[in-house]
């Protein structure tokens, strides 16, 4: 029997309708026959962070997923789904109709040049984290700290629900 990991997710997009493709593509992730969606976040719109001026808001949600995938598996997966949502990667943090980053995959470290585990910057960036929280508010994001610990120490004013404007 293969050992069940529980992974998290973050999803993010801010064009071509963002919450209609964040919806989607947690639905395309439910449907993945070695994924089972566990606990989803609620949608929440943040101002970008990096990358081209003017960009829209960022629709941004956390989901959490058992599976007997391993974590390149799982961003291959993920990477798949980016592709489906013609997601392009021109410009580093740029706009884009799909992202989807690996945050963390149980307990699990990784250095490498594919894949780090935990995400290297999820712990300070209040997009990631406030919706994290709503699913895993005691997750411990390697030596960073607990997931709520971490979103207390940030900025938090421009994240807001979707549907606020």
């Amino acid at each position: 029997m293969r050992h069940v990991a529980v992974a998290w997710l973050g999803l993010g997009a801010n064009l071509d309708r963002p919450a209609d493709q964040i919806r989607r593509a947690v639905d395309e992730l439910a449907r993945h026959p070695d994924l089972r969606v566990l606990a989803l976040s609620a949608l929440y719109r943040t101002a970008p962070v990096g990358g081209p001026a003017g960009q829209p808001d960022f629709c941004n949600a956390c989901l959490a997923c058992a599976t007997e995938c391993d974590p390149y598996t799982l961003l291959e997966i993920a990477h798949a789904i980016e592709r489906a949502h013609h997601r392009t990667r021109d410009e580093r943090w740029g706009p884009r109709t799909l992202d989807i980053d690996l945050l963390a995959f149980d307990d699990r470290r990784l250095d490498c040049p594919r894949l780090s585990l935990p995400h290297p910057r999820a712990h300070e960036r209040a997009f990631v984290l406030r919706p994290l929280a709503d699913i895993a508010p005691a997750l411990v994001l390697g030596s960073a700290g607990r997931v709520t610990d971490l979103l207390a120490g940030l900025n938090t004013d421009d994240i807001r629900p979707w549907a606020q404007r």
